[in-house]
């Protein structure tokens, strides 16, 4: 017997893609992966050829605030499919799915936690949004932290929690470079921007090379406001910091092998998949509790360190661990790798069929 299940997604992202394929190698799935659109406006990752089990369906967006809504007409017609699962909300698309064409089906919810917001006349717009979440089969968190919101906010459907599970096996077996063994060497990789907590992070790090003349800054991903932020620092701080450009995913192991430790300053971010990637490479994690992965992929004290987000004071404080015992990231790191194993797609691919069992009653 096979679970004939559809995911409906809004871009064919590096961060699903190897769940999606360790699915479709499954005997007991049939799969289906539908995508709103092939890439957004701005993405930075490389296209892929789509596998036989996913398509792009015709459709078009518009601005919505901050954010891309997006009409996929005529909807996916998913009659032949036991369970769909939604991964997106926030587009005509999914409302006409949700409160309509899947009343009579069961449908699922996966997502990230919603970020926080301070009350606004856009309250109502979003409770409308969010509101076919009460009618779902289940909601599946990605992460503990999205798991508890939605299990509070909508205790009516069942709930799961299934974070992201990536292919890391090329972090874990790439070599590292020789290099001076009194350097520690801190990791940033995402765009560098605001919301991640750079500035908090360049801020950190000019307090911590006033005082450990062997500390080095590694930074990968789009420079975004990286301009802006670098000329406001000292030369001598500078001159420690190394600008890696944006890398496709295929580069990135040779990056992380390249590093002591891996920093995630963000002010907010959903998940967090650079994370899997760091323990992947057997890297110990200083990021922040807002950052969703710190909570299901650090462990305080042994692979890692959890800090306020927005305390660059708690930011230094976690780094200078580390510039002054250097042999502190290799011990965490090995924890770290180990951590890793439980991590794989195939592992995820296991939890979203026990998903589909209690879903389907099956």
């Amino acid at each position: 017997m096979k679970y004939r299940v559809a995911f409906l997604s809004v871009v064919p992202s590096p961060y699903q893609r190897d769940i999606f394929a360790a699915l479709a190698r499954r005997e007991d799935v049939d799969l289906r992966v539908d995508y709103l659109e092939n890439a957004a406006p701005d993405s930075p990752w490389p296209k892929k050829d789509l596998p036989h089990y996913s398509r792009v369906l015709r459709g078009f967006w518009f601005p919505l605030g901050s954010a891309r809504c997006h009409v996929n007409l005529p909807l996916p017609d998913y009659r032949d499919r036991d369970l769909v699962v939604l991964n997106t909300m926030m587009s005509v698309t999914a409302q006409g799915l949700m409160r309509g064409a899947l009343r009579h089906k069961p449908w699922v919810f996966w997502g990230e936690r919603l970020a926080p917001r301070p009350p606004s006349r856009k309250d109502a717009l979003h409770n409308l949004l969010t509101a076919p979440l009460h009618d779902a089969a289940a909601i599946v968190g990605i992460g503990s932290l999205a798991d508890r919101q939605y299990s509070a906010r909508f205790p009516q459907p069942l709930h799961f929690c299934i974070p992201y599970h990536c292919e890391l096996g090329q972090f874990a077996s790439e070599p590292r470079p020789a290099r001076d063994p009194g350097e520690t060497v801190f990791l940033f990789c995402g765009q560098m921007i605001a919301r991640k907590g750079l500035d908090h992070l360049l801020e950190a790090f000019t307090a911590l090379a006033a005082r450990h003349p062997a500390v080095r800054l590694l930074l990968v991903g789009r420079e975004a406001e990286l301009p802006q932020l670098l000329p406001t620092l000292p030369a001598a701080v500078r001159a420690r910091i190394e600008y890696a450009g944006f890398q496709p995913p295929e580069e990135l192991p040779r990056h992380f092998a390249r590093a002591d430790v891996f920093i995630l300053p963000s002010r907010y971010d959903g998940w967090g998949v650079v994370v899997n990637q760091a323990i992947g490479a057997g890297l110990p994690v200083i990021c922040s509790d807002a950052v969703g992965a710190g909570h299901d992929l650090v462990e305080e004290e042994a692979n890692g360190l959890l800090f306020p987000a927005g305390n660059v004071a708690a930011l230094t404080a976690a780094m200078e661990r580390f510039a002054a015992k250097p042999a502190l990231a290799q011990r965490w790191g090995a924890v770290s790798r180990a951590k890793a194993a439980a991590w794989s797609p195939d592992s995820g691919a296991e939890k979203w069929v026990s998903v589909f069992h209690e879903v389907l009653g099956r």
